[in-house]
Parts: structure tokens; sequence; C-alpha cells
């Protein structure tokens, strides 16, 4: 099968409407405008298609789809369960009905919540605990110390930071003889440290993220200047 372009045309196409697109959301800096609103409304039809897409090839269409028209009795019988939450969660479009879909929200809410609270316990705070327990060195000997005096700065830093950050959450107070709330002076203190901390970590993701934009901000006009340069 032969196309009616080469390659070198539809990359010089791609390339156009990249550029197009570009100057669209770059427009956002006069103002808001109606170019910038179209691009943005093309990027999530975009996206909401692709998303859909996915959804239907790699969910719905292989763990709904498929057992019910192949599948074993089995399989149709276990497909019960998701079926009715399907057809409870179609009845939000119907104000009369729109309570059905209040149990299939329900189990959704507490099943997703299960499932961060497991992830954040197995991916974040464990580790995190782990981590800052294993950043300190064992130190048998004076020569220990020498040798790892580095690592040891480094992680008592690392166990403050930690222990200071979760301090500055803590919100027990006591109603004080003026009728003012306030926590005890210690905790005061040491919130005051891990709030110190925790504008150094948003420092750093602020940079991290502006170090992101910057760069792709420099591969949009490097393949600006790239696309130029190739249109003989």
């Amino acid at each position: 099968m032969t196309l009616p372009f080469d390659v070198n045309t539809l990359d010089l196409f791609s390339g156009l409407a990249g550029l197009i697109f570009t100057l669209m959301i770059f427009s956002y800096v006069i103002g808001d405008n109606f170019l910038f609103r179209i691009a943005l409304y093309i990027f999530t039809g975009v996206s909401a298609g692709y998303i859909a897409s996915v959804a239907w090839w790699q969910v719905l269409r292989p763990n709904l789809v498929a057992p019910l028209i192949s599948g074993s009795a089995l399989d149709k019988a276990l497909l019960v369960f998701p079926l009715a939450g399907i057809l409870m969660i179609l009845m939000k479009v119907l104000p009369r009905l729109s309570g059905i879909s209040r149990f299939a929200m329900a189990f959704i809410v507490g099943a997703g919540a299960a499932v961060t609270i497991a992830g954040a316990l197995r991916g974040t705070l464990i580790p995190q605990v782990e981590g800052t327990l294993n950043s300190i060195p064992r130190m048998n000997t004076p020569a220990d110390l020498a040798q790892n005096f580095n690592m040891l700065v480094n992680g008592v830093a690392i166990l403050l930071g930690t222990a200071l950050t979760l301090i500055y959450f803590h919100f027990g107070a006591r109603t004080q003889q003026d009728g003012s709330v306030r926590r005890m002076g210690v905790i005061e203190i040491l919130a005051w440290l891990g709030r110190f901390f925790i504008g150094v970590t948003l420092g750093v993701v602020f940079a991290g993220v502006y170090s992101a934009a910057l760069t792709a901000l420099i591969e949009r006009i490097s393949s600006m200047i790239n696309l130029f340069g190739n249109i003989p």
C-alpha cells in the first residue's frame, strides 16, 4: 500500500501543526483569547478520545464484552456485580433515579480510598521510614566515625527534617487562660523549624518544575528552528 504523500511531507505537516499549536498556546501571554481556548478545547477533546479508546480496548472489551460473548458460565456469573454497578452509575443521568447511583459510587470511593491508603503506606510512608533509619550508618569504632562522617551528617539531617516536618503537622493544642488556643511552646519552636524544611522542599520542587518547563520551552524552540531549516 502506497501513501499519497511521502514521509517528509508527513513530517512537515506534523511540524507545522506543532508550530501552530505552540503559537496558539503562547498567545496566552497577551491575555485570554479565542486561539488559546481553541487549542485547549482540541487538546481536551483529543485527550478524552484517547482515554476513552484506551478504556474500551484495554478494560471494557477484554474484561467485560469478551467474557459476556465467549466466556464460561462462571465468567458470566462473576460479571453480574460489575454490570449492576454500571447500571447504577448510568442511573445518574436520570434525576428521579440518580439516588441509586450512590451505592455504586460509595463502593468505588471506599475501594479507592482503601487502595490509596495501602499504596501510601507501602509506597511512601514505610519506605520513607526505612530510608530515614538506613540513612544513618552504623558506627562501631572511631575509625568508622571518621570514615563515614559525611554520611552521618546527611543521615542526621534527613532524620531531623523528617521528624520536624511531621511535628509541624501536629495540631494538638490547648486552651490558654486568655481563651486562645495554642500548642505547647516546644511544639511551636519545633514546628517553626519544620516549616523551614518544608520551605526548602517546596523550593526544590519549584526549581524542578521550572527546569522541566524550561526544557520543554527549549525543545519547542529547537523543533521550530529545525522545521524552518528543513523547509526547502
